[in-house]
């Protein structure tokens, strides 16, 4: 029996989890098989996780955003990084991943798994060093320990800081940030230390293997990224790039599922070449990318000069993106944090999806923009990608319902309300003309008169995929509180850590 996702569709079988990816997408189920055959997109599915809801990424299915939670030595407990794995997947994560390097890493990691509907990602290193207290200390015995430990617990997919080698490091020298990813600064600093080559890509075959019984999927880590826009595309970050190439080819060559992180701090105009160069090189695996950022200027806005990049960088081709937050550069992010980087990246990933055409992803826009002209109010909140915060907006200044029913809101007030005037003006004349001509009859200049609008989007009947249909958060019931297996079960009993 093929153990991984990738091996089977080389075989030609169409998984369980091929045939539920396919109806979350509007899909055929043979053409999952095939993406996934060809390494063009992964089905992140650890056969340990029980609780999952299979899901894919591929540049060929709708954009996916993912979260990155965690604690650290000095924030956050059991209990409250479950409040963060709620709200991500409340608020549209389509993974998440669990970047803690604080304490009792093994119990929130495997409540994680017992509970998340979505793929959970670790990067190991930071647990080995963690672990071996020093980056210098690290052994590849304990890398291999720990990548089957987490391999068992039922983590889907990994950051695996394979692709930085020695002899890249001097090609940093020159930069204004250095290296801006832990875990490439980590292997650097081992290297550095150790006078030897990176100890995950001595021991990649080994990480394979352990991969390929449990069905881990890689995410090949961009330890070389630009920290800033002036250091983007530079030789280093593309040397590392080459390498994780050659990686990819090695990994689907032990039938396991492959993609790749990047690239970090992107100006503008080299957003587009940054993913084209990305699919060339690694043979078309999806793409994974942080932000970019597009510009270095606005810390507390990260979030917002991030999701300019990514939705650029869907538009290219990116498959997955990360979301950056509010604290990116300046703290652990809470809960608050994690809502707001996941609407900026939910936009980014929509918008890509609408401008690449995907079928009925404007679906969901048109339907709100209806409700919108029509001043159904509660209609817009239930279409908005964050119902509570539009509904929240909107009574901060007309809190009454009966300003539910209003043809205006306090932007414009009554009488400035450019929408009502043009209601108006389309009624006025229907009724003008009603009253003056038999049914039916035409009358000159009907070609240019505004004539009446109608609603005409079905959502129902809407060909896009999961995603970009509301609600966001797929995997809850509506109620705040979540439906009966959700993590509030967790934590009783547990207490603070």
């Amino acid at each position: 029996m093929a153990r991984t996702q990738i091996e089977a569709a080389r075989e030609g079988t169409v998984t369980d989890a091929m045939e539920r990816v396919a109806e979350r997408e509007n899909r055929e189920p043979e053409f999952v098989r095939e993406q996934v055959a060809e390494g063009q997109a992964v089905i992140p599915a650890n056969t340990n996780h029980e609780a999952l809801d299979p899901m894919i990424i591929g540049r060929e299915f709708a954009t996916k955003v993912n979260a990155n939670i965690g604690n650290s030595e000095t924030t956050s407990d059991l209990e409250e990084e479950l409040g963060k794995l709620h709200t991500a997947v409340h608020y549209g994560a389509d993974t998440v991943m669990d970047l803690g390097t604080g304490s009792d890493l093994d119990e929130i990691r495997e409540t994680h798994v017992d509970y998340s509907p979505v793929p959970i990602g670790t990067v190991p290193l930071y647990e080995a060093v963690k672990r071996a207290e020093s980056p210098e200390e690290i052994t590849t015995d304990l890398l291999l320990e720990i990548i089957e430990k987490q391999a068992e617990q039922g983590v889907d997919y990994m950051t695996i800081h394979a692709g930085i080698l020695a002899e890249h490091l001097p090609l940093t020298n020159g930069r204004k940030t250095g290296i801006v990813s832990r875990g490439g600064s980590i292997m650097a600093k081992w290297m550095e230390e150790n006078g030897e080559q990176n100890p995950l890509f001595q021991v990649y075959d080994e990480i394979c293997e352990i991969f390929a019984e449990h069905d881990v999927t890689f995410s090949l880590g961009d330890s070389l990224r630009p920290g800033c826009i002036a250091d983007a595309c530079d030789d280093a970050q593309y040397a590392e790039l080459d390498t994780l190439g050659d990686l990819t080819r090695r990994a689907w060559e032990h039938d396991v599922q492959v993609m790749v992180e990047g690239p970090g701090h992107v100006p503008m105009d080299k957003v587009a070449e940054n993913v084209e160069r990305q699919q060339e090189v690694c043979d078309g695996a999806p793409f994974y990318v942080l932000g970019p950022l597009v510009t270095d200027i606005a810390p507390g806005y990260d979030h917002i000069t991030s999701a300019i990049g990514a939705a650029m960088a869907a538009q290219a081709g990116a498959a997955m993106l990360c979301y950056v937050t509010p604290k990116e550069h300046l703290g652990l992010p809470d809960e608050e944090d994690v809502r707001d980087g996941l609407a900026a990246y939910r936009i980014a990933a929509h918008s890509g999806d609408v401008a690449n055409g995907r079928p009925g992803a404007r679906d969901w826009d048109d339907a709100l923009s209806e409700a919108r002209y029509e001043f159904d109010w509660r209609e817009q909140f239930r279409l908005a990608l964050d119902p509570d915060r539009a509904r929240d907006y909107h009574d901060q200044t007309l809190p009454g319902d009966n300003y539910k029913e209003a043809r205006f809101c306090s932007m414009c007030g009554v009488e400035f309300c450019s929408m009502r005037i043009d209601q108006d003006a389309r009624e006025s004349r229907r009724d003008s003309r009603s009253s003056q001509s038999p049914k039916g009859s035409e009358q000159p200049g009907d070609a240019g008169e505004m004539k009446h609008l109608e609603s005409t989007t079905d959502l129902e009947s809407s060909p896009a995929a999961e995603v970009n249909r509301p609600p966001v958060g797929t995997h809850e019931s509506s109620d705040d509180s979540g439906d009966e297996n959700w993590p509030d079960r967790a934590v009783e009993g547990t207490g603070d850590d």
